[in-house]
């Protein structure tokens, strides 16, 4: 009986001042920054590599003969350098979240860090996955089109600067698309929302997600159609994903009910 009590005692979360607070939120905040200083580093001797790995897309359907430009005097050396702190940061990210995780962990009891942990998890990954879909899939579909839709009377000459700033919103735009998921479960699960309202506002929803894809996505309709139906999808899926997860365990109590 004592150990009962003892389980359901109310679980105590150590207090700090905030000059603690303060201290270990710019300890992490160091450490965040040096991680993705380092990865920037080790990436600084590939940057022509990176830029043209990051330009291949657009490269393969360009007419041939075609190239690139640089219409600034520094374009040539700053760009492939941006390029490869944009990609550090990217690749950095499991260790931003970590150093995150780590000053918002002791405010947490031990349910709200099971649920947390495969949030932070599955979010990160689901990040990667919506970069990699814009990079494999997207971008071959989207600059074929361009490519093609261009008159006769015109050469495709894409500015380095520019193209860099374009794919850079377009890989930010897909992987915070490929967060809907996580959103969703999360809404359903704090209680904000249940499936059912969720599932009644489908309509609302995918025109939400067209008016999202054309604020996050450059001005044209084809490339916020892109966005908009995955997102859309990724919608659905995180409907199906909140109703597994809030479906009731079975009990022992219920198996010998079903079995009787």
């Amino acid at each position: 009986m004592a150990e009962d009590k003892h389980a359901e005692a109310p679980e105590e979360l150590p207090e700090a001042s905030l000059m603690s607070h303060l201290l270990e939120l710019r300890s992490r905040l160091l450490k965040a920054g040096g991680a993705v200083l380092a990865v920037f580093v080790c990436l600084l001797p590939f940057s022509r590599d990176i830029f043209s790995a990051v330009s291949s897309p657009l490269m393969a359907k360009l007419p041939a003969g075609s190239s690139m430009i640089a219409t600034e005097v520094a374009s040539p050396f700053l760009t492939p350098f941006k390029t490869s702190f944009y990609v550090a940061i990217m690749l950095a990210i499991p260790a931003v979240i970590y150093q995150i995780w780590a000053f918002v962990a002791p405010g947490l009891y031990r349910r709200e860090k099971r649920f947390a942990v495969p949030l932070l998890v599955s979010s990160v990954v689901l990040f990667y996955i919506g970069v990699l879909f814009a990079y494999f899939v997207i971008f071959p579909v989207m600059f074929g089109f361009f490519a093609a839709s261009a008159p006769d009377n015109v050469q495709v000459m894409t500015d380095i600067n520019s193209y860099l700033d374009f794919v850079l919103v377009l890989f930010i735009a897909f992987g915070i698309a490929f967060e809907v998921p996580v959103a969703t479960v999360l809404l359903v699960v704090i209680g904000i929302v249940s499936i059912d309202t969720l599932t009644k506002n489908r309509q609302y929803i995918f025109l939400g997600c067209f008016v999202v894809g054309m604020l996050l996505t450059p001005p044209d309709v084809f490339s916020q159609t892109l966005l908009a139906i995955p997102m859309y999808l990724l919608y659905e899926g995180g409907i199906l994903m909140a109703r597994l997860m809030s479906r009731p365990a079975r009990t022992p109590a219920d198996v010998g009910d079903k079995a009787a």
